[in-house]
């Protein structure tokens, strides 16, 4: 499907104040209930990286799930789950990074890709950036290459894209 002749942003729904007052809130929801812009925005975050040779799609989450394993299915990679502390069972490897209000950790088996193994980073939203810089630490420590990261919605205004530089980045829309 060609995502030029789909408007993604027409699928993403605003909520003000949601979930603290003065946060406008970007609803990926009607976006996943879509039968076409659904797998438009697939076609589209796979776009940039055929040909890079990507055997992983590395993906955070919970809504970074569900775009990683569908741009790996596409991709015909593997796909790998990073998640929040403790979710995973047996060795893993982990990065902590900060939050406006705290920290938290992200975990990943150390056994999930072979070192020097070529992976695309997925997830739905950059804002500041820490999650996805977190998320290619864990990469690195494995010994594995981040070839590319990708994401449906970009916030420009809070400069996520300089703490993750300086990888190939590719966004879907805006803001």
């Amino acid at each position: 499907m060609a995502t030029e002749q789909l408007d993604l942003t027409k699928y993403i729904r605003d909520i003000p104040d949601w979930p603290k007052k003065g946060i406008l809130f970007r609803d990926i929801t009607p976006l996943l209930a879509d039968p076409k812009a659904f797998p438009a925005t697939v076609d589209a975050l796979c776009a940039p990286f055929f040909g890079f040779g990507v055997q992983y799609v590395a993906a955070v989450e919970a809504r970074g799930f569900i775009f990683g394993s569908a741009v790996a299915e596409r991709l015909g990679a593997g796909f790998i789950p990073v998640r929040k502390k403790g979710k995973l069972p047996g060795a893993t490897e982990c990065a902590t990074y900060e939050l406006e209000y705290g920290v938290d950790t992200l975990e990943m088996h150390r056994d999930a890709i072979p070192r020097g193994a070529k992976v695309l980073m997925v997830d739905d939203l950059l804002a500041t950036g820490g999650t996805m810089c977190a998320a290619c630490e864990l990469i690195r420590k494995v010994g594995a290459q981040v070839v590319g990261i990708v994401f449906v919605i970009e916030l420009t205004d809070l400069h996520g894209r300089t703490k993750l530089a300086p990888h190939r980045i590719h966004t879907l829309i805006s803001y």
